[in-house]
């Protein structure tokens, strides 16, 4: 009877072993299989605790803030050199107010002198060199007036040169002055000891300007009726025989 019993408690024990076996799972680790983990939302496990949130959050805000105020900065500075730049460039050209346009020649902006000519006779040569800054420009011919002489020569229609006479700074031009005729039939000769030289504006005997009042030699000029003139020459050359 006593045998059957131990028997009996053996038994149950070996039940009880299996049992917990069974509870404890086949590998013996002691941890329960309860099959495949759920997924885990990633905004759950993303999401930072409120202090990170703001620290992140300004952190991206500056990082924005930094690269839109390099670009915007970098960008200004290039329209202000382009700018610049520009500016420049269109300032050569009106300083090359070189390159505005030409203005009359007159007595405010050249050096004229009156001389007499070799050959030919009786004749007297005026030069105008420009003075000033800007090209300018002999309108027609020279309106001579010698003393307190009261009428004004005219002009050599054949001597109208093609195009009208321009003189860069420095540059001058020519006209000459029959004084009085070689064969003496000019009347009314006197000697002239002062000369007042009158330019022309842009349309035919309008004032251009200021006068001239070039020196003339101490003998004076002696001249007549046939007092003539040529219109304004570029070249020396193409009146040089009048």
């Amino acid at each position: 009877m006593r045998m059957r019993h131990i028997r009996l408690l053996a038994a149950a024990g070996t039940a009880v072993t299996a049992l917990a076996l069974s509870a404890c799972g086949a590998d013996g680790t002691g941890t329960k299989d309860e099959g495949a983990s759920r997924s885990v939302s990633p905004t759950a496990t993303a999401a930072p605790t409120p202090d990170k949130a703001a620290g992140g959050t300004n952190a991206g805000t500056h990082a924005t803030r930094t690269h839109t105020s390099g670009g915007t900065s970098g960008s200004t500075a290039g329209g202000s050199r382009t700018g610049g730049s520009g500016t420049t460039t269109g300032s050569s050209g009106t300083s090359g107010s070189s390159g505005s346009s030409p203005v009359l020649c007159n007595g405010a902006n050249t050096h004229v002198t009156a001389r007499p000519m070799s050959r030919p006779l009786n004749h007297m040569l005026l030069t105008v060199t420009n003075t000033g800054r800007r090209t300018c420009e002999l309108t027609y011919y020279p309106i001579v007036r010698f003393d307190e002489m009261q009428w004004a020569p005219q002009a050599d229609k054949d001597t109208q040169p093609q195009a009208v006479t321009t003189l860069k700074p420095g540059e001058s031009g020519y006209a000459s002055v029959r004084l009085s005729a070689g064969d003496g039939s000019g009347e009314g000769g006197t000697t002239a000891r002062r000369l007042t030289l009158m330019f022309q504006g842009m349309t035919p005997n309008s004032d251009g300007g200021a006068t001239a009042t070039p020196a003339l030699p101490a003998k004076g000029f002696y001249y007549d009726s046939s007092l003539t003139v040529t219109y304004w020459q570029q070249s020396l050359g193409d009146i040089a025989d009048w």
